[in-house]
């Protein structure tokens, strides 16, 4: 039969049995898959899929979440929602890549017609990739901002600060009295230079900026008053960037062998962190009243009814999962063929989330007690975000005995959450790579490696002008929102609703044993009916909720916000355009061919023979020539 061609940069490979080079590759001498290499241990795998799963977001978005959406309360609609969309996805990304063996473009072996579900991941995770690595940048200098006597953000310096840097609110005008009959309101500074005096009770306040606020905006970033104003390079935080860049470039440049060894300190040091300022947080004045608000007395049960609130756990815990991104398949494609995974979703689905939990403490403990020394109330300190990290928490942490310590080590907990989530993203990007090019990355991994994260440098430099922060928030806004929604329920309605969720059960119970009906009986419940119906809720109360994307106040300008929509049309059209590309260069006519494309390729299965059995024992020889492949994929299909 015909080659199906794939478009030109996504060269049309087959399996290839190359002679193994352990020097070139760094595939260990016990690995089971001497074609790809296996993970060196069990505790590599969990330990980096737990660093990829648990990330920023548990920090500084989950408990904002929480104490927005009722406290205590939130957590219900949390645990329902993991259990009806975060597991069922996770466990099913996981076994996808464990059986085939393939990364996230390649495993589409399974479903021909859906090729450009694993492209769109891979395309979303390039461009999330670009500015994740700019907040660990942030990160940095922050850190290293931090190794000083002094904080230099505790207090409004003359270098930086204007009239409104002020930790208090600030009298603006008030009246004044320049003769017994003669009394008007003045600008206080006009007061001031006058040498006049207000009259009690009539002070004009405003709210003034903290002094974190504005060294965020004026010394860290430099920002800019919008995105039409680029602005220059801030030196600083491109120097950050390329440090970043490195250590992730270090970790990977021998795959998963030397991730695997980086993940026990990346992936364990931020609880160390986590627990200690847990305990330091609640030995401080004030702390059991953030903890009250976050998830203790001021739980608010009613808000149960708020659909709202349903809505936000369900993203939360979509987003939090690293779910449709590509990376749970590529990380789980390096696992051996019999590999416990039903375990390992489990295990790492439930850390994942006791994490963000957990974290929530450390957060609200520290804003309490920065509420209870400011005179304020806790709901006039909490956060979210870029503001939780960079401007409300180093705020409390230099009103601290010892806070350039206490800052230290909270940017670099944030440091090596980035990291974690960093690695797995590029080893997303270079499993593709190993799929369509196995020869060159024998024997260049190191050197693409690096050189992927020398291109991502560069192109994230615009990320690190004086409009960066635009930049990091508009890729955000588009590129990290619909088009994984789209791919994951893609995902799910391609492998279950199409090629067979029953099929695609025995296929698990190849690795992981037969399982009892009533086993079952939930995944069947979740991947056929509900956890399709709630991502498509999601997404269309996303469609609906949509608005445009703004940073602070500031309104991004048309161009921009075209800008962003070719982003993220260019991350999907993938999906249509494969689709139209298979079915095209299939054989018979229209309802043949889209039907030809719904089956699984003829080297659809388990990547070694060993594993194969009787159902796969038809497989394509990966030896052979096959005449009608897509990114390794034959159209030659088996019978079902």
């Amino acid at each position: 039969m015909d080659k199906l061609k794939c478009p030109s940069f996504f060269k049309c490979r087959r399996k290839e049995n190359v002679e193994v080079s352990s020097e070139n590759f760094h595939v260990g001498e016990n690995d089971e898959n001497q074609d790809r290499g296996n993970w060196s241990k069990k505790s590599d795998y969990l330990l980096s899929m737990v660093g990829y799963a648990v990330g920023l977001g548990n920090v500084w978005r989950f408990p904002y979440l929480t104490y927005n959406n009722g406290g205590g309360a939130f957590l219900i609609p949390y645990a329902i929602m993991l259990a009806l969309v975060g597991l069922p996805l996770f466990f099913l990304e996981c076994s996808l890549g464990q059986f085939a063996s393939l990364g996230p473009v390649s495993v589409w072996r399974i479903l021909p017609l859906f090729q450009g579900v694993g492209i769109t991941m891979v395309l979303i995770s390039i461009f999330v990739t670009i500015y994740y690595n700019v907040i660990i940048a942030y990160s940095l200098y922050y850190m290293f901002a931090s190794f000083q006597s002094e904080l230099p953000w505790s207090k409004c310096s003359i270098s930086w600060a204007d009239e409104n840097c002020s930790r208090s609110p600030i009298v603006t005008h008030c009246n004044v009295s320049i003769s017994i009959n003669e009394i008007f309101q003045a600008n206080k500074s006009w007061v001031d230079a006058n040498n006049l005096t207000c009259i009690n009770g009539s002070e004009v306040y405003q709210t003034g900026q903290l002094p974190s606020e504005q060294y965020w905006n004026k010394v860290a970033l430099q920002r800019s008053s919008g995105l039409d104003e680029t602005g220059v390079i801030v030196w600083y935080l491109a120097l950050c960037l390329l440090l970043a860049w490195l250590i992730v470039g270090a970790a990977l440049f021998k795959g998963i062998k030397s991730s695997g060894k980086v993940v026990y300190f990346t992936a364990l040091f931020p609880y160390v962190v986590l627990l200690i300022l847990v305990i330091r947080g609640a030995t401080l004045e004030g702390a059991s009243k953030g903890i009250s608000y976050y998830i203790g007395a001021q739980s608010n049960f009613a808000k149960l009814k708020d659909a709202e609130v349903w809505k936000d756990a369900a993203t939360q815990i979509f987003y939090s999962l690293s779910v449709a991104w590509g990376g749970l398949v590529a990380l789980s494609s390096y696992n051996k063929f019999n590999n416990n995974c039903y375990s390992d979703a489990i295990v790492v689905c439930v850390t994942n989330c006791l994490t963000s939990v957990f974290a929530g403490f450390a957060i609200f403990s520290i804003l309490g007690h920065m509420a209870h020394i400011s005179g304020k109330e806790v709901t006039q300190v909490v956060k979210s975000g870029f503001d939780l990290a960079f401007i409300a928490y180093p705020e409390a942490l230099a009103q601290l005995p010892g806070g350039p310590f206490w800052s230290v080590l909270f940017f670099f907990m944030l440091l090596t959450l980035g990291l974690d989530s960093q690695f797995a993203s590029i080893e997303t990007i270079t499993t593709t790579i190993q799929d369509l090019f196995p020869k060159v990355m024998k024997k260049m991994r190191a050197p693409i490696t690096l050189g992927c994260c020398l291109v991502l440098f560069f192109l994230g430099l615009i990320c690190v002008t004086q409009a960066g922060i635009y930049w990091v928030n508009l890729i955000d806004h588009f590129c990290a929102g619909w088009g994984i929604l789209i791919a994951a329920i893609l995902e799910i309605i391609g492998v279950v609703w199409i090629y067979g969720g029953n099929r695609f059960i025995d296929d698990i119970e190849m690795m992981i044993g037969a399982k009892r009906w009533i086993f079952w009986l939930w995944w069947r419940t979740c991947w056929f009916v509900i956890t399709p119906i709630l991502l498509m809720s999601i997404l269309i109360w996303s469609v609906i909720q949509f608005r445009r994307p703004k940073y602070g106040q500031i309104p991004y300008p048309n161009w921009g916000v075209a800008l962003g929509w070719c982003m993220i049309t260019f991350c999907i059209i993938w999906i249509p355009v494969m689709a139209i590309i298979n079915i095209i260069q299939a054989k018979g006519n229209i309802f043949q061919r889209i039907a030809t494309c719904c089956r699984p390729a003829a080297n659809w299965g388990p990547y070694l023979e060993k594993h194969r059995g009787e159902r796969y024992e038809n497989m394509s020889d990966s030896k052979k020539e096959t005449n009608h492949e897509i990114s390794n994929i034959s159209d030659s299909r088996k019978p079902e």
